[in-house]
């Protein structure tokens, strides 16, 4: 039975501005999202409370600087709360356009920041959040690490939708548990604009027999933003872009879009994946669970539990 449905990505930056300027930048896509009559929209990784590049938060191996604390405290204001207002604006987007949205959100909780992904569905609003796992590199100075508890698939009206974060990607345990829980469109907010991260996004396709779309950033270069990075090339982009959308046997169906905004499109049918998993389902008749097996812990962590 066939499944068709247009998904689609939307490239674009956050704005120098914050949090309400990139919200606004988000909602001037409303016509075309409309226009393409997607059922589902992804958008890049820290879309709404930004991705610091290049930003070192005044951190020496041992001590912090008094200026790097004030620089955090400035990125904790452009975090988003959730739900909060922004999220509302989402919801309400997402219920005026008729298309699912996967966000990527920078997320307040008390005193720490999450990278995550937030799920919108037309008439339910904000259904699902995913908070990073694994922060890399320094990112883990500025973002808390995500646990079991937010790695949910939603039953969209596109398809089984679930979302890895930028080089969660590269984490096989994680897409083993994805796999596992039959997610038909693999949602990947990013910041990554590399060859290689193409060429992750076809492997990982390939590898689930689902689709995926990557939604990437684009920013023009630091002088533009006004940003001193280091050695960083004059005119070079802060984040190309790359934005693409993948079969379920690794075939780009769009994109990649880089060095500039815009709505990459792709017309899908979800029926394709049965199609696909005929001679590979990596958690069905592909699997050895005599030999391999995966535990997975859902239950949310905290640190005190009154009683």
């Amino acid at each position: 039975m066939s499944a068709v449905t247009v998904v689609a990505a939307l490239q674009i930056g956050s704005m120098p501005g914050g949090k309400a300027q990139t919200l606004e930048k988000i909602l001037s896509f409303e016509k075309d999202i409309l226009e393409s009559r997607a059922s589902l929209v992804v958008m890049p990784e820290a879309l709404l409370g930004g991705y610091p590049k290049g930003e070192t938060f005044g951190t020496q191996l041992g001590y912090r600087l008094p200026a790097g604390r004030a620089a955090f405290a400035d990125y904790f204001t452009h975090a988003v709360d959730v739900p909060g207002k922004e999220t509302e604006v989402l919801a309400a987007l997402s219920q005026r356009t008729g298309a699912s949205l996967v966000v990527g959100v920078i997320e307040r909780d008390q005193s720490t920041l999450y990278c995550s992904a937030l799920f919108f569905e037309p008439q339910q609003g904000l259904v699902a959040k995913h908070r990073k796992l694994m922060p890399t590199g320094t990112e883990r100075l500025i973002w808390g690490q995500g646990d079991g508890s937010t790695l949910p698939v939603v039953a969209s009206q596109a398809g089984r939708i679930g979302a890895a974060i930028c080089w969660e990607n590269h984490m096989p345990l994680l897409r083993t548990a994805m796999y596992a829980k039959n997610v038909e469109i693999w949602c990947a907010p990013t910041v990554d604009e590399r060859d290689i991260w193409q060429a992750s996004m076809r492997h990982i396709a390939h590898e689930g027999r689902c689709f995926v779309i990557s939604a990437c950033q684009v920013q023009p270069s630091p002088e533009t933003l006004g940003i001193d990075i280091a050695g960083w090339e004059k005119d070079r982009p802060l984040i190309q872009g790359g934005s693409l959308i993948i079969g379920p046997l690794g075939d780009v169906l769009a994109g990649p879009l880089r060095q500039q905004e815009g709505l990459v499109t792709a017309e899908i049918d979800i029926s394709d994946i049965v199609k696909a998993r005929y001679d590979f389902d990596v958690v069905g008749h592909y699997s050895r669970p005599d030999v391999f097996s995966l535990s997975v812990d859902e239950t949310r962590k905290k640190t005190v539990n009154f009683k």
